[in-house]
């Protein structure tokens, strides 16, 4: 069975850091391009980064420049995103997803999703 667990979400106080992970079961994220996707109350989803596990290859969002950094442990098949000074703006669920086609650095049109996990930033 194939399957994402996001885990790491919680409520931070504004400034504040959290580390999200995303630990994939039943596939390899070798080959992959994965990325973490965030939907706001009452807003779109949204990619704001992503990495391709061949060479670790990332793209990030220019809103998000500098605060973010995504990584992946290939031997724990499993992606994090670190996220510093956090913002109220970054509240919302927060997906991680693959996309079998890596020959490019997309992120969009992915294949393969998490369930989520919440992010609250509120002081």
């Amino acid at each position: 069975q194939l399957q994402f667990v996001e885990s790491g979400g919680g409520l931070v106080q504004p400034g504040g850091s959290l580390r999200l992970s995303c630990a994939a079961s039943g596939f390899t994220l070798d080959n992959k391009v994965i990325g973490w996707f965030r939907q706001a109350p009452g807003k779109e989803r949204e990619g704001v980064s992503c990495i391709r596990s061949s060479d670790g290859r990332t793209w990030y969002t220019d809103s998000v420049q500098g605060r973010y950094t995504i990584s992946r442990d290939n031997a724990k098949n499993t992606v994090y995103l670190q996220i510093n000074s956090l913002k109220p703006e970054d509240t919302g669920v927060w997906r991680c997803a693959a996309d079998d086609y890596a020959d490019s650095l997309l992120c969009y049109g992915m294949d393969y999703w998490g369930k989520g996990t919440q992010v609250t930033v509120s002081s």
